[in-house]
């Protein structure tokens, strides 16, 4: 196959694959339903239609867009929300210090990430990580923010149905779908860990959260999660070293 005939041969092929490749994982439905929620959220808190779907497309991840939306519709300030947030977002830092290096290339500028930094988020992550490794390297970013359109046009579609329809719809089923979202991140990431190190750090920090919580800190995932993963990392460093 000659470059004109591959897949790969321009950054507009490989954009419109990362778009498909949105729709071909069970994240992205789960995701819509999810944010079947948000939108009724923000609905019963008196936002704007506009003002939800600006939030979905610019704060861009479902836990950081309910503490949005709580915060200020109980009557926060904006910067209450804003610091709220922000602290919120440090558990994406770790995922993006992982996916940008795949992604940069001998020729790649800082501004060539920003756009694909933006869409990281548990799921672009998760299928980025899944993903990209067969992805010619300098066709990744044009893949990764087609992947990270296509999921956030499907949350904003679903942002605004659910804003439509909270008059109708039950709030255990708001409930019910905001559920969905860390079950099937729980059980795409387990599916998807290889080494030892990666099951190990997933199923200690499942034993840990519930104890965490008994601290009462208010911080109870970062506990677990700090934990789990250095006692993982430990167990790795010392197998590699025998």
């Amino acid at each position: 196959m000659d470059k004109a005939e591959s897949p790969w041969s321009s950054s507009q092929h490989a954009f419109g694959k990362g778009v498909l490749a949105a729709f071909k994982t069970i994240l992205t439905y789960t995701l819509f339903a999810t944010y079947l929620g948000v939108g009724a959220l923000a609905h019963d808190l008196n936002f704007s239609p506009l003002w939800a779907i600006l939030a979905t497309a610019l704060v861009w991840a479902a836990p950081a867009q309910m503490i949005l939306l709580t915060a200020l519709g109980s009557g926060g300030t904006a910067v209450q929300a804003a610091v709220a947030v922000s602290l919120s977002a440090i558990r994406l830092l770790p995922m993006v210090v992982a996916l940008l290096p795949m992604l940069r290339g001998p020729n790649t500028k800082s501004w060539h990430l920003i756009l694909p930094t933006h869409f990281v988020a548990v799921t672009v992550w998760v299928e980025s990580m899944r993903l990209v490794p067969s992805v010619p390297r300098e066709r990744r970013i044009a893949f990764v923010n087609g992947l990270g359109i296509g999921v956030l046009g499907a949350t904003t579609v679903s942002t605004l149905v659910g804003y439509n329809l909270a008059a109708i719809l039950p709030p255990l089923f708001g409930a019910a779908v905001l559920f969905l979202t860390p079950i099937s991140f729980l059980l795409t990431t387990a599916s998807n860990s290889r080494m030892l190190m990666d099951r190990l750090a997933l199923a200690l920090g499942i034993v840990f959260l519930p104890l965490a919580t008994l601290l009462n800190t208010g911080v109870d995932m970062l506990i677990a999660g700090v934990a789990a993963g250095t006692i993982a990392y430990a167990v790795h460093r010392l197998r590699a070293s025998r």
